[in-house]
């Protein structure tokens, strides 16, 4: 079993909130939810870093970020998206594995938050995925 929480996600070995899926790309809710909708898109090839993707992974990423991104917009009307990924422990990061963070913006919000973030219930999570997978279409 590896030892990556992100690529026991994508096997299924760790529950999780799914939003989207494809070949190579797995969007999830429940690691560290900082505000209502929050998504992560990972890529489900283990990929340590941005420097490591490839072109077909790097577009894959890219696409499902931005159809998971309308849909979030769609559900929830935020204010705004914040749209961003972290290379290695000098940014904070405590899983190496390459993924984007999309994280709803509300009037009033901050962009500071304190790691680790609990999570809500899995019924709120699951309904706030199924509020973004409606989108989707």
């Amino acid at each position: 079993m590896s030892a990556c929480v992100f690529c026991r996600i994508v096997a299924g070995q760790i529950p999780s909130t799914r939003v989207y899926e494809d070949d190579l790309v797995l969007a999830f809710m429940d690691i560290g939810q900082v505000n209502p909708g929050h998504v992560l898109v990972a890529v489900k090839p283990h990929v340590d870093n941005v420097y490591a993707l490839d072109d077909a992974a790097a577009a894959a990423v890219a696409r499902a970020t931005a159809r998971v991104a309308r849909a979030i917009r769609a559900a929830f009307q935020p204010a705004g998206l914040s749209v961003y990924q972290a290379n290695g422990a000098a940014a904070g990061q405590t899983v190496f594995h390459y993924h984007v963070h999309l994280v709803p913006r509300h009037d009033g919000d901050g962009m500071a938050f304190t790691w680790p973030v609990k999570n809500p219930p899995r019924e709120v999570l699951e309904a706030h995925a199924a509020q973004i997978r409606a989108q989707l279409g």
